[in-house]
């Protein structure tokens, strides 16, 4: 991740939650339309791991609360 998109995350986790769901669907209408090519096999496998593992680490948190 460059030091640009690290920085503008950074800004965007700092905004109250509105004006985060004011530029998440701001960013949705405009790459709606990009032709990203096709995930393989091993690229779905990586994001489903790191889905499930943030999944758990929530699940986790909340039965410790």
């Amino acid at each position: 991740m460059t030091p640009v998109v690290k920085e503008f995350l950074s800004s965007f986790d700092r905004l109250p939650d509105s004006e985060e769901l004011e530029i998440a669907l701001e960013i949705l209408k405009r790459v709606i339309h990009v032709d990203f090519p096709p995930l393989s096999d091993e690229d779905l496998v990586l994001n489903a791991e790191a889905i499930f593992l943030e999944l758990d680490k929530q699940e986790a948190a909340h039965k410790d609360s």
